[in-house]
């Protein structure tokens, strides 16, 4: 199952974790260094959930982030949902 939210199309993330050394210089050290930088994976906050319907009169099943949640408690689950294209 690929790790993408069907409301927004948010999906993984990849980026970078900056290794440091050293001692900071207001703690009496020379300063910090960077040593490496490491690759990391951001994965996106994602939640399946069965969402009510009222005009279809059914529970829907979509794989959503929190932040996609939340629109669908303001907009409404028809109008997301038929927005994103998973109803018709």
């Amino acid at each position: 199952m690929a790790k993408i939210c069907e409301i927004t199309g948010v999906g993984v993330t990849r980026g970078h974790h900056i290794h440091r050394s050293g001692k900071a210089k207001k703690e009496g050290g020379i300063g910090r260094h960077i040593t490496k930088r490491v690759k990391r994976v951001i994965l996106p906050n994602l939640r399946s959930k069965r969402i009510w319907v009222p005009e279809l009169g059914k529970f829907v099943e979509v794989k959503l982030t929190a932040r996609a949640l939340k629109t669908v408690n303001k907009n409404g689950a028809f109008k997301v949902l038929k927005e994103a294209g998973i109803i018709k």
